[in-house]
């Protein structure tokens, strides 16, 4: 369920950053590690199928996690407010490399970062029957 829910944010995501005051706003590690709250999640079956709101299809419980990305290419998902059961909380790896950061091996195009919000949209990362 962790890598659906994960492909599908990689798919199309929006998040907002909690970390306060960034010294710049380039894109490398340092400048985007920080704790992110996912606030939609968009996908399309195909090129030409109208996008789908995901987010809305998420548990309560998942809605409201953090993703800690550290300069050090640690990723901690964090299972904050309304715990979910089983606890979703673990650790992965992310990388950047131009525009592409990539989340448990899952790459997607960095569409917008301005030091508080993070873009991301990706292809490929459902298939039929992962929703």
């Amino acid at each position: 369920m962790k890598k659906i829910i994960l492909s599908a944010i990689i798919l199309a995501i929006t998040v907002m950053a909690c970390k306060k005051d960034p010294i710049t706003c380039t894109k490398n590690m340092a400048s985007i590690a920080g704790s992110y709250k996912i606030i939609a999640a968009k996908y399309k079956a195909s090129s030409t199928a109208p996008e789908q709101d995901f987010f809305t299809t998420l548990p309560a419980c998942e809605k409201d996690d953090i993703i800690k990305l550290n300069a050090n290419g640690i990723a901690d998902y964090q299972d904050a407010g309304t715990v979910c059961t089983p606890n979703s909380t673990y650790s992965s790896t992310w990388s950047l490399s131009g525009n592409t950061i990539t989340m448990d091996g899952t790459p997607g195009t960095i569409q917008l970062f301005d030091c508080k919000k993070l873009v991301v949209t990706g292809t490929g990362a459902l298939v039929p029957g992962d929703i």
